[in-house]
């Protein structure tokens, strides 16, 4: 059985379509970095830092895509850390 914290950021009262995997997404109300007293304190440098880095990647490798369609891609279910086991690509 999965914890409560499984559900943080997948609550369909706060956003539509919730477990659908949706980078444009405008989820002003997640809770990744945390919440109130218990955000985190690097939220701000990391959210430069993924900035910079896709900034960069599509700068410099504007053909990238994916190399599978998106329903046949590996998600994590099994483990605290919900991701994707690999994200293959092409250019």
């Amino acid at each position: 059985m999965l914890g409560l914290s499984y559900s943080g950021n997948r609550d369909e009262a706060a956003f539509e379509d919730a477990d659908k995997l949706d980078l444009e997404r405008g989820a002003r109300h997640h809770v990744a970095f945390g919440f109130g007293p218990h955000q985190c304190l690097g939220q701000n440098l990391a959210r430069m830092e993924l900035q910079i880095v896709f900034d960069t990647l599509f700068r410099r490798i504007p053909e990238l895509k994916l190399a599978a369609p998106v329903d046949q891609l590996p998600f994590k279910h099994d483990s605290s850390i919900f991701g994707l086991y690999c994200l293959p690509v092409t250019w």
